[in-house]
């Protein structure tokens, strides 16, 4: 179960983080049902972490995917891991063995000194990895976003990472009927997506979690 010094927290949930994800993110985007032939579609992570929840994505999107699409995950990390740290906490899930081995093979050794990874997945698939401050980085990105995962360590251990001037901005680089999905349900959080422009929906959590978020820009 990898973890966080610098956060003292867990890198997902330690019930199942692959579930989790397509309970939290997946169904909380209303995906895979929202993509469609010949369109392209972009989502927004903050927090890539062990990359569980690219390839659990990654996994979802090569059984459904239409003809003629791609898919460009784009996310924000302060400290990329190793080559051999994601190998080892991706390795838990033999359901995403493939995705895990791809990824690994082509992710730079160098990781933790590059500004921007980019890596071209597969024919459809496209994964850029925004490394440094989150708020600083989406700040200056030109990119907009059909779905978020916001996906940061918990609220209470990493508030920067949910602050209001950090959530205005992932608005801000939002599609209109665009959306986000979130683990979290602390009420600062709530309350700085609402402050933010988004109509934000209460749901059941994960794994016994009373409630987690999501919603979209109207």
């Amino acid at each position: 179960m990898p973890y966080s010094q610098a956060f003292g927290d867990h890198f997902y949930c330690r019930a199942d983080g692959r579930l989790e994800c397509g309970h939290v993110f997946l169904g909380g985007n209303g995906l895979p049902g929202r993509w469609t032939p010949g369109g392209d579609f972009a989502i927004g992570e903050l927090g890539f972490g062990t990359g569980l929840n690219l390839c659990e994505t990654w996994r979802q999107w090569r059984a459904a995917r239409p003809a003629d699409s791609s898919l460009h995950f784009v996310s924000f990390e302060r400290f990329p891991l190793s080559r051999d740290a994601i190998d080892r906490a991706l390795a838990h899930w033999p359901e995403i063995d493939a995705q895990r081995q791809t990824l690994t093979a082509h992710w730079p050794k160098d990781a933790a000194s590059r500004d921007t990874i980019t890596l071209r997945l597969d024919e459809q698939t496209r994964l850029t990895v925004v490394c440094g401050p989150a708020l600083e980085r989406l700040t200056t990105s030109g990119l907009v976003f059909d779905a978020w995962y916001l996906d940061g360590f918990a609220p209470s251990r990493n508030p920067d990472m949910w602050s209001a001037e950090l959530m205005a901005q992932v608005f801000a680089h939002t599609r209109s009927d665009g959306t986000f999905a979130t683990y979290a349900a602390a009420g600062f959080v709530r309350r700085n997506l609402v402050a933010a422009g988004f109509a934000v929906e209460r749901r059941p959590g994960f794994a016994g979690k009373r409630e987690m978020l999501c919603g979209r820009r109207p």
